[in-house]
């Protein structure tokens, strides 16, 4: 019997080459979207488009906490902490991530965060081990940033929907602020 794991999923594109890695070293995976930091909720739906288009062709079991979809209790936690804000949306969503694991019965959670070569791997990794104290549930750290390539062809292949941000609006405003300032200048912006 295969040891369960469940993967916090950010997105669809993201959680397709840690979802294969997974299952590659012999782990029954199901993922888990809870995402409240997403901006703005079209964004948020689209993403979870993405990964039940994803989920349809791994076949992979998903948990979405739609119901948990709360950008004011993002903000609430992120207000006032913009340089560390990343760290504050790992732990909200490592956090909850860790207590549906243990509530479900998965000895080991990750993230897909952990494929993104944008993200900040040695705090997502601690966010994740400080997750992990008091619940019946360990924290599995894996690189996947090796497989970003693959994982982006696989994406475009299948058509799946891919973010041009993180998801938050502070990462909006950073990912468009070029066509903002271009905008300003009376420039066409760029793209």
């Amino acid at each position: 019997m295969a040891r369960r794991i469940l993967l916090h999923v950010c997105c669809g594109p993201c959680a397709i080459y840690p979802v294969q890695a997974l299952r590659d070293q012999g782990l029954e995976v199901s993922a888990l979207f809870h995402n409240p930091n997403i901006h703005p909720l079209s964004e948020y739906l689209r993403r979870r488009r993405a990964l039940e288009q994803v989920a349809e062709n791994l076949d992979l079991p998903v948990i979405y906490k739609d119901d948990e979809y709360d950008p004011a209790e993002y903000f609430r936690r992120t207000a006032f902490r913009e340089d560390n804000r990343c760290f504050h949306c790992y732990q909200m969503r490592l956090s909850r991530s860790a207590q549906i694991a243990a509530r479900g019965g998965f000895k080991l959670f990750t993230t897909s965060l952990l494929y993104s070569k944008f993200q900040k791997h040695e705090t997502i990794r601690q966010v994740g081990l400080d997750a992990a104290a008091g619940v019946k549930s360990a924290f599995f750290y894996q690189d996947f940033r090796d497989g970003w390539k693959q994982g982006v062809e696989t994406s475009k292949a299948w058509g799946v929907y891919r973010q041009q941000y993180c998801g938050c609006l502070y990462s909006e405003f950073e990912r468009y602020a070029g066509e903002l300032a271009a905008a300003r200048a009376g420039q066409q912006p760029p793209g």
